[in-house]
């Protein structure tokens, strides 16, 4: 069986489940866990923030931040179709108690001016805009990655305005990997920045939420609050140090595997996809003729997975667990799938 449905499928090397076995430990919540307490300063240190904060899941990293960083009534302004919105369960409002402003981006992607022009003034009557939340590289977006001089733009409207900044840099390695520039200066114009190591790093588990160190303590009784405190955590701290120091750099072999993929299923029938719009590891596959759901099931029952994001729509994520022979492999499955529903020739 052929796995594309996400990086998150990725298991621990077995370079990676050493390190873990021999990691050093403490107890975490009295701040006696040697290996988190080097992840974090580690990971704060490459992403040019004063400190950061070890977290179970990428979904507690995000939520944390929006706790943090505002009070309940409070607005958000984010992305219709962004992670924090779109796949965590209704946290911004269940936990935070605040309201997210929509913005219809490209591919997640929106602008100053939009922003800007829904930027109400301050008034009893509204609720006050305290943050922004940006996704980089985007996850329903296709693994688009932000143009860093966007970025900027908002950056500059958000400090004009007093609104905070966060990102949901989930697959900011990927983002970094793709576009040579580091990992601190994409994270340069936030004020808090959520990563995660369990998705195209291969660790098992594990984010990290990374700001200021007032804003962290902050977080830190949030993340306790959640029932996200650990005590021996060394152990998958250990597996996330791994693949900072050994998996990143191999991320643009997802990158060419996933342009493979699209460049051979752009040949198929019943398949509209551009392999140019291909960034990182991610590949949307819009059907022509079929609904993504039969089409998933189809190709489930022929050894491939992958996973239905709309009506017609199927995701493809390419990650280390996917070689280049799996992905020609794939291409061969779907061409196959075509031909056995009768979806006419291109």
């Amino acid at each position: 069986m052929i796995d594309l449905r996400s990086d998150t499928i990725t298991r621990p090397s077995s370079a990676m489940r050493q390190a873990m076995a021999h990691a050093e430990v403490g107890d975490d919540m009295f701040g006696e866990d040697p290996t988190v307490a080097m992840l974090e300063s580690r990971v704060a240190d490459l992403l040019g923030k004063e400190a950061a904060l070890f977290t179970p899941s990428g979904i507690m990293a995000n939520q944390l931040a929006l706790r943090a960083h505002t009070e309940p009534g409070d607005e958000v302004i984010i992305d219709g179709n962004a992670h924090i919105y779109y796949y965590e369960s209704g946290g911004p409002a269940a936990i935070s108690g605040v309201m997210c402003r929509c913005l219809p981006g490209l591919r997640g992607i929106f602008t100053a001016e939009q922003m800007e022009a829904v930027l109400r003034p301050v008034d009893q009557h509204y609720a006050p805009t305290k943050l922004v939340c940006l996704e980089n590289t985007h996850n329903r977006g296709g693994g688009k990655i932000w143009p860093q001089q966007e970025v900027k733009e908002i950056a500059r409207l958000a400090r004009e305005r007093g609104i905070r900044m966060h990102l949901d840099g989930a697959r900011l390695w990927n983002a970094a990997a793709a576009t040579g520039r580091s990992e601190r200066e994409l994270a340069e114009e936030f004020d808090s920045v959520a990563v995660c190591f369990s998705k195209g790093l291969g660790a098992p588990v594990g984010s990290a939420l990374c700001g200021s160190r007032e804003f962290i303590q902050r977080a830190r009784r949030f993340r306790k609050m959640l029932g996200g405190g650990m005590r021996q955590a060394g152990i998958i701290a250990a597996g996330a140090l791994h693949a900072l120091d050994h998996h990143r750099q191999r991320l643009v072999d997802d990158h060419h595997n996933a342009r493979l993929l699209a460049e051979g299923l752009s040949k198929l029938p019943g398949i509209d996809i551009d392999p140019d719009s291909v960034e990182t590891n991610i590949v949307v596959v819009r059907l022509l003729s079929i609904s993504a759901e039969l089409c998933a099931q189809e190709l489930h029952a022929a050894g491939l997975r992958l996973f239905p994001t709309g009506r017609d729509t199927i995701r493809a994520v390419t990650s280390m667990e996917v070689t280049t022979a799996d992905v020609l492999r794939a291409i061969s499955i779907f061409e196959q799938t075509m031909t056995r529903l009768h979806i006419p020739q291109k």
